[in-house]
């Protein structure tokens, strides 16, 4: 299945979830906001919030500095 992620067209399996595709680009969840079609998608809703083809997501990595 064909998706956007950060401006990159990418190609996952099928039947992915949110959470899932974070694993599949191996990004840490707990250190992430994400932006799914021009929408900010909540973490609690990353579990049962499947993946469709042609998506455009923004996964912006959070970092600890000072």
């Amino acid at each position: 299945m064909h998706v956007i992620v950060n401006g990159d067209a990418t190609d996952i399996p099928d039947g992915f979830t949110v959470t899932a595709l974070l694993e599949h680009l191996r990004l840490r969840a707990d250190r992430v906001a994400i932006e799914l079609n021009s929408n900010i998608l909540p973490k609690d809703r990353w579990p049962d919030t499947y993946v469709h083809s042609n998506d455009r997501f923004e996964i912006v990595q959070l970092v600890g500095g000072g």
